[in-house]
């Protein structure tokens, strides 16, 4: 088996992995109408899903799950260029099938949700359970704002714990690190979108939702919003990439190389 195909099934069981947890512990809370947990639970349940993924993945493939990831690391870190459409690919396929299991897993819970109809937003929305959508006062330029400091501050953080330079915690634990940055930037950032911060998180299960039943409402609603939770957080990966190197990458006396990968 050749590595671009162990690598690109690593990240797709890995993001899989990571869609399962994600979007299981947001649908447990809202359809138990937050008897089940409350926000903190689902910023807990993402970052111990993303804990999870590179459990899974990070051996083969770097655990990447997140094309804003594979973006910087292409762009800042000599990451092949050739090897970032296979993971883009990889990625979005495995949050589209993992959506599609949580559907299949709580398919009753959202019919005795919603009646049976189902709706985008709203007080029984809940194509919310599989995607982001932005809050009512929230602009287009004010959620690319938004997705564009969210994954800046994700790829600048994670580029400070894979720099052997640096201080990096051990390979056994670097994981935990990892979900709980995720935690804290749902706990800081998570007010105006919920923080999807990867395009194949918010893309993959929302082409899911379209498909299974909520139709194109997924892709108008707030102002056609799908399309800033894949250009903003792109943008904001090399942003966070650059800042990272600008203010602390290139200022080490020793020219020891960062790591290519988490």
């Amino acid at each position: 088996m050749s590595n671009i195909t162990r690598e690109t099934l690593a990240e797709f069981f890995g993001t899989f992995v990571l869609i399962m947890f994600g979007v299981g512990v947001v649908a447990q809370v809202v359809l138990s109408g937050g008897k089940n947990g409350e926000y903190l639970s689902i910023n807990l349940g993402w970052g111990l899903a993303v804990t999870m993924a590179v459990y899974v993945a990070g051996g083969i493939s770097g655990a990447h799950l997140n094309p804003a990831v594979t973006l910087a690391l292409a762009a800042w870190r000599g990451f092949p260029w050739g090897k970032v459409l296979p993971y883009v690919l990889a990625q979005t396929a495995g949050a589209f099938v993992a959506a599609a299991v949580v559907y299949g897993t709580y398919h009753e819970a959202i019919g005795h949700f919603d009646g049976g109809v189902r709706q985008v937003t709203g007080e029984l929305g809940t194509a919310v359970i599989f995607a982001t959508y932005p809050k009512p006062w929230l602009s287009t330029f004010g959620g690319l704002i938004d997705q564009i400091v969210g994954t800046a501050l994700l790829i600048g953080v994670l580029f400070a714990i894979g720099d052997q330079r640096n201080q990096p915690p051990a390979p056994y634990i670097a994981p935990v690190i990892v979900g709980l940055l995720v935690v804290v930037i749902g706990a800081t950032y998570g007010l105006n979108a919920g923080y999807a911060i990867n395009p194949a998180r918010d893309f993959g299960p929302r082409l899911f939702t379209f498909v299974a039943g909520w139709g194109s409402e997924v892709f108008r609603a707030g102002n056609a919003w799908w399309w800033v939770p894949i250009v903003a957080p792109c943008i904001g990966g090399v942003i966070g990439g650059w800042v990272y190197d600008a203010f602390i990458g290139k200022h080490f006396p020793s020219h020891q190389p960062s790591a290519e990968v988490i």
